[in-house]
């Protein structure tokens, strides 16, 4: 838009000399210099968007991910996305031999998928063992394959770690929960590599703030919410 206002401007001056029969080298001299003053401005245009471009890709190769299955998946969504730090949290599948099910395929047990989200999170404002804590604290680790009257594999708990980093922290929380004895049960969560991670129907995606009134997500999901509040008071996003 710039540049277009410089060029008519351009046009005006130099057609307005022309008519005051003004020398030809100060009219070449006033054109070179309306041309440089241009150039200048298009550069000058060019630097102040592509660091904008530029940082918002920063930003993305800034946030890690993770991944964990704690039942139903429309539960663990509805609490990581209210943890601080946490960019964004997509129900989907993990730990199957099917690409690309669909949640109903799922449903049946044959896939071998899990219901998992999959939790983008800045490290730099919360770290993984942090969302390990949030997760092994709203959901129970202890049963099999089953969460509440959520019965199935589908909703086994399970962790699928993205790097052997988060593999070791994994383990090393779950062992220490395990010393502290806070459940009466052995934890059978599993600590997996993520192979693959596929992202569920749309409808399923922030169902709980879809559908804050519905009596699965009064009786279930909202009890795991004020949960995690009540854990985790210095994690809950503002």
């Amino acid at each position: 838009m710039h540049i277009l206002k410089t060029k008519y401007l351009y046009m005006w001056i130099y057609e307005h000399l022309k008519t005051e029969k003004t020398s030809f080298k100060w009219m070449a001299a006033i054109s070179i210099a309306l041309l440089l003053v241009a150039t200048h401005i298009l550069i000058s245009q060019e630097a102040k968007t592509k660091p904008l471009h530029m940082e918002k890709e920063r930003k993305d190769e800034a946030l890690s991910l993770a991944t964990f299955g704690g039942g139903c998946f429309w539960c663990i969504e509805a609490v990581f996305n209210r943890v601080s730090g946490v960019h964004s949290a997509t129900s989907g599948f993990s730990g199957g031999h099917v690409k690309n099910p669909s949640y109903r395929e799922v449903t049946t047990g044959n896939t071998g998928h899990a219901e998992v989200v999959q939790v983008a999170f800045d490290p730099e404002k919360v770290s993984y063992l942090q969302l390990l804590e949030v997760f092994f604290r709203v959901h129970d680790p202890t049963t099999l394959n089953r969460q509440g009257a959520d019965v199935g594999t589908q909703y086994r708990s399970a962790i699928f770690y993205h790097d052997e980093s988060q593999r070791e922290t994994a383990e090393k929380v779950k062992d220490r929960l395990e010393t502290e004895k806070i459940w009466d049960d052995p934890i059978v969560t599993e600590i997996t590599p993520l192979e693959a991670f596929y992202r569920a129907e749309e409808h399923h995606q922030n169902y709980f703030e879809k559908n804050p009134n519905q009596g699965y997500c009064q009786m279930v999901i909202l009890p795991k919410v004020e949960k995690f509040k009540s854990l985790f008071e210095d994690l809950v996003r503002e």
